[in-house]
């Protein structure tokens, strides 16, 4: 299973690389609904030669190789690299591990669920889960597990990182929902019970066992797994056809973008089969592009249910609560499963990072769709506390194509 610094760190890839593209960025910038902007910038006609230059891998980018897919109305551009460690051209369709993208379509499901009238957003996971938190957690709404205000501890939170060997060897390990919470929540070695990190909904912090637990509720309230209901209400109606929900199976489709990790010794290992755990996805550039277009267009979810996405957080004196951590700039910037992140001229994309063993990914969109990307950097170290480089340079080419490209 990933450590713990390694889902953190994964989280600011977006945001961090707009920082530098203009001024008037930050959490503040997005408006004090934090819903949408009042105005949208003209984007700039899509330009090829520019996004293939900002994906080809460099010596610092310590990475093997990247796809990508970039849309404007009417524009479409795909391109990818080649693999540094076979040498081979990587398919800008490649499958890829997608990390933490996986929350939003999670989130997806459990607002699916609360329009149904199935789960109560406002009911606490006491109710739902008797006994699963222990007695020194307050109450904790459905909606704080998917914004991230539920001032939980993150996945297995004290426990010491594992080394890079360690990871690739312990890479095929599979746990279930069940597993994760309690050995975070009750861990049976000689670690401390984690506890709250603060009271629900008075803060917004990055937070991966929320999600788990999250997981945990889908099965309960439906009584099937959650690759069966993520399979049923969103891939399927969608012809997701490249994506699935490997659950413990290591093998990847075909083609597709090999994750590395460099080992102790200096050697490129390929961890493109890896375990995890019921929630984590496979899925395509053109995939996750079809499913963000469909989401964002209304076909998932009712009106009300899809605003609970594009709403950040407030306290009571109206403003985005704070944020503990990096991800956003020191308000909160998440709505349910997604991240903001105000463009310079105005307008807000909209998405979700995402890392696994080997792979750096992004998912991103205005809301009403006049730019739309998604990208997989398959990356060859575990130090995910720097931006990812690919990442900015390709952004840059979108809102500015005539930058300089050095």
């Amino acid at each position: 299973m990933k450590t713990l610094a390694h889902r953190v760190a994964a989280v600011g890839l977006v945001g961090a690389a707009l920082v530098g593209l203009g001024a008037g960025f930050g959490p503040q910038a997005f408006g004090a609904g934090g819903t949408r902007a009042s105005s949208a910038p003209a984007f700039p006609s899509l330009d090829p030669a520019a996004l293939q230059a900002a994906i080809q891998t460099r010596p610092t980018d310590d990475a093997a190789g990247a796809i990508a897919r970039v849309e404007e109305p009417g524009q479409l551009w795909k391109g990818s690299t080649i693999d540094s460690q076979t040498g081979r051209k990587i398919s800008p369709n490649a499958h890829f591990h997608i990390g933490s993208i996986s929350k939003v379509f999670e989130t997806t499901v459990i607002l699916q669920l609360a329009a149904e009238g199935r789960i109560d957003l406002d009911q606490t996971v006491q109710h739902y889960m008797p006994g699963l938190l222990p007695d020194t957690f307050q109450p904790i709404t459905v909606r704080e597990l998917v914004n991230y205000t539920s001032g939980l501890p993150d996945v297995d939170e004290g426990k010491p990182a594992e080394s890079v060997d360690e990871t690739i060897a312990d890479r095929y390990r599979y746990r279930t929902f069940d597993e994760i919470i309690n050995t975070t929540l009750r861990p049976n070695d000689r670690r401390p019970w984690p506890g709250p990190h603060f009271t629900p909904g008075t803060k917004q912090e990055y937070n991966s066992l929320g999600f788990r637990i999250a997981g945990k509720l889908i099965e309960q309230i439906t009584g099937h797994s959650f690759r069966e209901e993520v399979t049923t209400r969103i891939l399927k109606p969608l012809h997701l056809n490249q994506t699935s929900v490997p659950e413990n199976d290591p093998v990847m489709p075909r083609p597709y973008l090999h994750g590395y990790i460099t080992d102790g010794n200096g050697t490129a290992v390929d961890v493109s089969q890896q375990g995890g755990d019921p929630s984590n996805m496979i899925s395509t550039p053109a995939d996750l592009d079809r499913f963000i277009t469909a989401l964002f267009q209304g076909r998932l979810l009712p009106a009300a249910q899809l605003n609970e996405m594009f709403t950040v957080p407030k306290g009571g004196d109206g403003n985005p609560v704070p944020f503990i951590g990096t991800s956003c700039n020191k308000q909160a910037c998440f709505g349910a499963g997604l991240m903001s992140t105000p463009l310079p001229g105005g307008g807000v994309l909209w998405g979700k990072t995402g890392h696994d063993d080997g792979y750096a990914n992004g998912m991103f969109a205005t809301r009403d769709l006049s730019l739309r990307g998604i990208y997989s950097v398959s990356n060859l170290s575990l130090d995910f506390g720097a931006p990812t480089p690919l990442a900015n340079r390709l952004l840059t080419a979108v809102l500015n194509p005539t930058a300089p490209r050095g």
